[in-house]
């Protein structure tokens, strides 16, 4: 896939609405390598960020690590959605399990969108769990802004399966 889109059907599908989903387009989705790509607009109203106390020399507003960090969470669930054919509707939720490495290299200005690449790097499925490994960088304006390596675990839980006893004996 080559051109930008957000489908509806995937926007009804994730688990957090506009206000956590924060994406507005995949940009590119390679099944064959294990990759996607998509693009998170910037501005002064995002979360954490309309909350800071700017200062222009010490403190200049920008995105937040820690909302990088939940962005890690989204683009997962992109790659879930298009790699993995997992659904939410189906009954599959993603958590992470573990940040191995975090790198903020820079910070990212409100203004231009950043692109968020994430590759899995190993993963292994079972038919009610995929755990899968993860590389992610962000860039914004061919800057590299955030690298991270990270672990995330994919349930598939129905009526009879509560996350609370998935975790049990693990």
């Amino acid at each position: 896939m080559s051109e930008p889109f957000l489908d509806p059907a995937f926007v009804a599908d994730c688990p957090y609405g506009p206000g956590g989903l924060l994406i507005d387009a995949v940009l590119s989705v390679d099944r064959e390598a294990g990759r996607v790509r998509a693009r998170m607009p910037t501005h002064d109203g995002l979360p954490l960020t309309r909350e800071q106390r700017v200062h222009p020399v010490r403190h200049p507003r920008h995105v937040s690590g820690g909302l990088m960090v939940h962005m890690t969470g989204m683009v997962g669930f992109v790659h879930a959605y298009y790699v993995y054919d997992l659904r939410h509707a189906d009954g599959w939720i993603g958590y992470g399990g573990r940040i191995h490495q975090a790198k903020f290299r820079a910070l990212a200005a409100p203004g231009e969108p950043l692109e968020l690449e994430c590759t899995a790097t190993r993963a292994r499925r079972g038919a009610s769990r995929v755990v899968a490994r993860y590389d992610f960088r962000f860039t914004q304006a061919g800057r590299l802004i955030y690298e991270g390596d990270q672990t995330a675990m994919w349930l598939k839980v129905d009526e009879a399966t509560s996350l609370a006893s998935l975790g049990e004996g693990d």
